[in-house]
């Protein structure tokens, strides 16, 4: 996930008179313009193994060892509801912490309380990477991929006869698909055929990218589509990717305003169509970075 591999849509990158091979993630080659840095070394794919091990051991540390309490959730939000934007969120945490004395009081059991399930998910973008990540369940001969629970299938590698759709179609997985704003209904009715032949209910979910100024034009034929069919396909939105732009110092971000105005975009096409929008994608991180601005930050 991150920078550990990202789908390119070229294959080189010039600055000046030189050209080089495109960076395609810390698993792949290096940031550094240099002919040494960009070239493909197979060993970043062990290294990327290893750090994604250690840090699902990290967040299991965290999850099983008491710090996901429920009674903690003050301490969670000490340097977030510090912000004067988001004191209405220390309401919600006054309240959860209502809740659980109460729920103390009447003898309940917080052994449950102290852990959290944790799921992860990534574009599975590296044929190389995920095929030797694929195990075979003893108990039904099926394969299993064992780099995440869940695997989606980019905007740009989810091509019907293409190596991603066949590999992701043959897994137990539940498997994801983004759509962009140029999708056709027939496309993605095909994909729902390979993907999710038998119909079975969480194995499909489409994950829209389309941009604040198109989502309102581009969902609406694909929910009235699936409305025709069998399919039950659960719908997210990604309001990261499809709003990005890059600043004249060569930064690449997006603004604040485009991600919330694409979510609204999102629910009112499914309450229009009487669909049910079935979660949102979110880019998250606790360091100081240039891929959003605006906010209640004003940044």
């Amino acid at each position: 996930a991150g920078q550990f591999a990202k789908p390119r849509s070229s294959d080189t990158e010039t600055r000046g008179d030189v050209t080089l091979p495109a960076y395609r993630g810390d698993i792949v080659n290096g940031y550094d313009f240099t002919p040494e840095s960009r070239e493909a070394d197979p060993r970043r794919l062990v290294q990327g193994y290893h750090t994604s091990a250690s840090t699902l051991n990290l967040v299991r540390a965290f999850t099983q060892g008491g710090f996901a309490d429920l009674r903690e959730v003050h301490r969670w939000n000490q340097g977030f509801a510090r912000n004067p934007a988001n004191v209405r969120y220390e309401q919600m945490a006054h309240d959860i912490d209502k809740a659980i004395r109460f729920m103390e009081a009447a003898g309940a059991d917080f052994d449950e309380l102290k852990r959290v399930e944790f799921y992860t998910s990534h574009e599975g973008l590296l044929m190389d990477y995920e095929r030797p990540m694929t195990r075979i369940d003893s108990r039904n001969g099926t394969p299993i991929n064992t780099s995440a629970h869940f695997l989606w299938i980019g905007e740009r590698t989810r091509d019907l006869d293409g190596a991603h759709v066949d590999y992701m179609s043959r897994l137990r997985n539940p498997i994801g698909v983004k759509l962009g704003p140029a999708t056709k209904v027939d496309d993605m009715l095909r994909l729902i055929d390979k993907l999710d032949p038998n119909r079975e209910p969480g194995r499909l979910t489409f994950i829209t990218r389309m941009g604040a100024g198109k989502v309102r034009d581009a969902l609406p034929p694909l929910l009235e589509a699936i409305k025709r069919e069998d399919a039950n396909p659960l719908w997210v939105t990604d309001p990261m990717h499809g709003n990005g732009l890059t600043t004249p110092n060569g930064y690449k971000t997006r603004r604040f305003d485009d991600v919330v105005d694409e979510v609204k975009g999102f629910f009112e096409s499914h309450r229009a169509a009487g669909t049910y929008p079935g979660g949102i994608h979110i880019e998250l991180t606790g360091d100081d970075v240039t891929e959003c601005l605006g906010g209640s930050e004003q940044i």
